[in-house]
């Protein structure tokens, strides 16, 4: 809201009717007014339809109509304009001056006067064409601005001096009922939520006598939640006054939209990150594929081969030194369990048959049994869940339990998975050395990607000293 200072006016203009006394237009002329003068009251009309001025001084024509009948045709000829009237009459008995307040004038000053009489007359006369003009406009801006303008009584328990009837479409509540009630106010219609922080924000800006420019919502009269814009400020008044001045304009419409293109942006970024977990899942499949092949080829695959050798070999033995194949078939045996073993270790790795077989329960089990750290299981459902979620929990707990036993140099760790309102919470805590994050590349992206394919969510929580909780969510409704 500007301040008085920053609005600006057009000069303020005087002109002179009639057969006044030739010092006067001298005299406002040296006081600073734009004056001009004409000899009757057609005169007049045609100068003010030409350029309106703020106060016309006028007397009896010279050869026509007295001061009361100028001030009569004035006033029925203006339409646009409306100047301050100040009639020169002659003191007399009787109604004189009055003639003329009946006509028209909004004022009158008796001869014989004085200079300073006749500038003190001029200048009320156009404070008062100034305040009129100024009354105009409030009022027009009331009835026409989409909006609902105010001024509220802050000294007095918020009450209502003054407001437009917009407020009736803004609120739902009746003009009337705002109008010096204690009880209907500005702050009576904003919904609870929002009334701390517009009365925060407005004393906030309350000692530098600045705008404010606020949006909250209000509750109507039948319930509804609307948006409004609120511009406004506080002005201090005498006596410890303090008003606030504004316009609340309602904006319902343009924060329904507003939150339309939000949910669009959310969606367009969620579904850009479905996209790249997409890629990073797959290129963590082909990942995967190539270290099994590379362990199959390196270790069973290998094994296997020689052992297919040593078979070979204790088949010709038999025909040629039947006393040396115990040993060597003794070593055949042990290599074939050691393959077996190796190839359960492998297979652990893709899917545990102790999560298929057992269930989550066993599975968690087996994993903080052979955690290179103390892990307490404090909690884990032992009804069974789909396949999907109970793969994607029990990798949530390894990923988590093989950083604390590479990273978090803790000295203990805990592990809990619950069913919370139609979700399975898993979280694994340690007391480590914290400052785990989320990253690209990282095994918890990974798992991030895992628990997003099946509409799970991943959080770390890991302040540096601290500690680390890692939190994964995943729907698990409960079975009908």
């Amino acid at each position: 809201m500007p301040s008085p200072e920053s609005v600006r006016r057009r000069k303020a203009g005087v002109l002179v009717v009639g057969a006044v006394e030739p010092e006067v237009i001298p005299w406002l002329r040296a006081a600073g007014h734009a004056t001009r003068a004409v000899r009757d009251a057609a005169g007049a009309l045609a100068a003010l339809a030409e350029e309106p001025a703020d106060l016309v001084v006028l007397d009896r024509e010279p050869a026509g109509l007295d001061a009361a009948g100028v001030c009569r045709s004035l006033r029925e000829g203006l339409e646009l304009v409306d100047p301050w009237l100040l009639a020169i009459t002659v003191q007399a008995r009787g109604r004189g001056a009055d003639s003329a307040l009946d006509a028209g004038a909004d004022d009158y000053l008796h001869r014989p006067f004085t200079r300073g009489e006749l500038l003190a007359r001029a200048r009320a006369g156009l404070r008062a064409a100034q305040q009129r003009s100024d009354d105009t406009l409030v009022r027009a801006l009331m009835v026409n601005v989409p909006g609902a303008i105010y001024r509220s009584a802050w000294h007095a328990g918020h009450s209502i001096e003054l407001i437009s009837d917009e407020i009736e479409r803004i609120s739902g509540y009746p003009t009337i009922d705002f109008i010096a009630s204690a009880k209907r106010t500005l702050l009576s219609v904003i919904h609870p939520r929002d009334r701390k922080r517009v009365m925060r924000a407005v004393a906030a800006v309350g000692d530098q006598e600045q705008a404010f420019v606020l949006e909250y919502r209000i509750l109507r009269a039948d319930g509804a939640v609307r948006w409004v814009l609120d511009r406004g400020q506080l002005v201090p008044g005498p006596g410890g006054r303090l008003w606030m001045d504004g316009a609340i304009f309602d904006i319902t419409e343009r924060r329904a939209t507003e939150e339309a293109l939000r949910r669009q942006e959310i969606d367009r970024a969620r579904t850009e990150e479905l996209r790249a977990s997409r890629i990073r899942i797959v290129e963590a499949a082909d990942a995967a594929r190539r270290r099994i092949e590379r362990d199959l080829h390196d270790g069973a695959q290998q094994r296997l081969v020689a052992l297919g050798l040593d078979v070979r070999l204790a088949r010709r033995r038999v025909a040629d030194d039947p006393g040396s194949v115990g040993p060597l078939l003794e070593r055949i045996g042990d290599d074939l369990a050691a393959a077996s073993a190796e190839l359960r270790e492998l297979a652990r790795g893709i899917h545990p048959a102790v999560l298929t077989e057992r269930g989550l329960a066993a599975a968690v089990g087996a994993l903080a049994t052979r955690a290179t750290v103390p892990v307490e299981v404090l909690e884990v459902p032992e009804q069974r869940l789909t396949p999907s979620i109970e793969a994607a929990a029990y990798f949530t707990v390894a990923e988590a339990l093989t950083n604390v036993a590479k990273y978090a140099q803790a000295t203990h760790a805990s592990v809990r998975v619950a069913r919370v309102d139609g979700e399975l919470v898993v979280e694994v805590s340690d007391d480590g050395v914290g400052g785990a994050r989320l990253g690209a590349g990282s095994g918890l992206s990974g798992l991030a990607d895992r628990l997003g394919a099946v509409d799970g969510s991943l959080t770390v929580k890991s302040p540096p000293g601290a500690g680390t909780t890692v939190r994964a969510v995943l729907p698990a409704p409960e079975s009908g």
